[in-house]
């Protein structure tokens, strides 16, 4: 099992390492499988499960069932859920209550938020209660009709704020934090000032983690590629042009085939033959 000890000493000994998102049970094994030690259920799963324009629009209760579909799968690997827009802000009480049921409804086993040292508060509050906390800071989509989409802590006093947030956060127990689309350098320099990890998300290599959209890396997602992504497959255009020849073949009558294909089988522990089902069986 991946612990907040394991990414601490990961972060003393200099060993970056991966954080991607996942969203239901089947993304979450691939993630888990491919060594991948940190989940993030990310609440852009607004925009890339459901469709919304923001992340604004996501509820708790949508946060709740994909965070349960993804613990289903993530074995040993460390799972963290996004704080949605507005399940935080009001009041510490509102925090704690909907901190508490992202951990006991959907099993994560800690939470994120965006915020600086404007809430500090909130996540001594939240890991008092015993409930382990990634704090947000730089870029924040929550927050993107009062900030933008713009690249952060650019002038000295960005620079300044950015430092700021990320020790405040650190003091008030975050175990890492997520810093979004700010300088490389600016981000940099916090990287070398905190004990955390920092996890960088378009913020430059000097990173102690990085974080992406799963479905960004594999070029799943149709609508927008930030810049700073890498995409390691477009599994996109091999499935548009999957889809499409299973389309063809039904129309053109070349599927089902009139000679039914033979049942997959495995052999179990004592090499027996055993027919495989389909889901659809």
């Amino acid at each position: 099992m991946i612990t907040l000890r394991q990414l601490a000493h990961w972060k003393a000994t200099g060993q970056k390492f991966a954080v991607l998102t996942a969203y239901d049970y089947t993304f979450a094994k691939l993630v888990a499988a491919a060594g991948v030690p940190v989940i993030l259920v990310g609440d852009s799963l607004g925009q890339v499960m459901l469709g919304y324009p923001s992340t604004q629009p996501v509820t708790l209760e949508e946060m709740i069932h994909h965070t349960r579909a993804v613990m289903r799968g993530a074995g040993t690997t460390l799972v963290v859920a996004d704080m949605p827009f507005m399940s935080y802000q009001v009041s510490v009480e509102d925090a704690l209550r909907n901190a508490g049921r992202l951990v006991k409804e959907g099993g994560a086993q800690a939470v994120k938020l965006e915020g600086g040292a404007d809430f500090a508060e909130v996540i001594r509050a939240i890991v008092r209660a015993g409930i382990p906390v990634m704090a947000h800071i730089g870029l924040r989509p929550q927050s993107v009709h009062q900030h933008g989409y713009r690249t952060q802590a650019t002038d000295a006093a960005g620079r300044r704020q950015l430092l700021l947030d990320a020790k405040a956060v650190e003091k008030a127990g975050a175990f890492a934090v997520v810093v979004e689309k700010a300088e490389a350098s600016a981000t940099g320099a916090v990287t070398r000032a905190l004990h955390i990890p920092v996890i960088g998300c378009g913020s430059g290599p000097d990173c102690d983690a990085q974080v992406l959209v799963t479905y960004d890396v594999l070029g799943l997602f149709p609508d927008f590629t930030p810049s700073f992504v890498k995409q390691y497959a477009r599994l996109g255009d091999a499935a548009r042009i999957a889809l499409s020849a299973f389309d063809a073949d039904v129309r053109t009558g070349k599927f089902p085939a009139k000679t039914p294909a033979p049942a997959v089988s495995t052999k179990d522990s004592r090499g027996n033959g055993k027919r495989k089902k389909g889901r659809l069986s």
